[in-house]
């Protein structure tokens, strides 16, 4: 999966300068001088690269994100402009995301289930994290001061973004020993939230905020039989590309 973004992230540089000829003025040359022709269906911000900081709303009694938790998403949104102006906009799209969550409840299996255990101060550990590895749809309301000639300006972009997760693992550093998982079945597969990107030309603030829990129904905390209804917090920069 981590090849698969990488792979996709390198190959932003080609589509961008593809995406640049057909969507910027061109010029046409003569004897003498050149004469710009001005592209009146424009599209904009069709690529997208984020980079976010990971919080965990609705956590259990007791527990604490503890270190950095960091998210990476980058995705092709398909801007479709709906009025004359073409300053308003809906834009859909695909995309891959991973995020990773530091925090203090530890996640073992037993006889193919599944334990969630907080960690006391008397556990020593140096990590201890889940991450999702995302398959992601934006939906958005796009809103910008963009004209055919203008490449500078603001923009609101408010929506849906709707994940399906393709791959989870939770990882333990400590004593006595480490414990790695992957594919645990109690991720709610579906993945969705309220999307907020706003901001001046190339940096942007994104904000997310998911409507589903992380988990179903069968994660609970061992010691107290509390419900693990925790949900993700998404704060960070976005990067638009043509």
């Amino acid at each position: 999966m981590k090849h698969l973004i990488l792979y996709f992230f390198l190959s932003l540089p080609v589509f961008n300068a593809f995406s640049q000829e057909k969507n910027n003025p061109i010029a046409a040359s003569n004897e003498n001088d050149s004469i710009k022709v001005v592209d009146k269906k424009y599209r904009e911000d069709q690529f997208y690269l984020s980079i976010t900081y990971n919080l965990l709303g609705n956590k259990p009694d007791d527990v604490n994100q503890s270190g950095f938790s960091s998210g990476f998403h980058l995705g092709y949104i398909r801007d479709m402009p709906i009025n004359e102006k073409r300053n308003m906009a809906i834009g859909i799209g695909l995309g891959l995301s991973t995020n990773s969550y530091n925090q203090k409840l530890l996640i073992t299996e037993d006889n193919g289930g599944y334990n969630y255990e907080l960690l006391n101060d008397d556990v020593s550990f140096s990590k201890n994290k889940f991450t999702t590895y995302i398959l992601e749809v934006p939906i958005e309301f796009r809103w910008r001061t963009s004209t055919e000639t203008d490449y500078d300006f603001w923009r609101i972009y408010g929506g849906l973004k709707i994940g399906y997760v393709v791959h989870n693992s939770s990882k333990f550093r400590g004593r006595p020993e480490d414990i790695k998982l992957s594919n645990i079945d109690d991720f709610n597969k579906l993945q969705y939230g309220l999307t907020l990107s706003a901001g001046y030309s190339t940096v942007n603030f994104h904000f997310y905020y998911a409507l589903s829990n992380l988990f179903d129904s069968n994660a609970k905390v061992a010691s107290t039989g509390q419900a693990v209804e925790m949900n993700a917090i998404k704060i960070g920069l976005i990067f638009y590309i043509l």
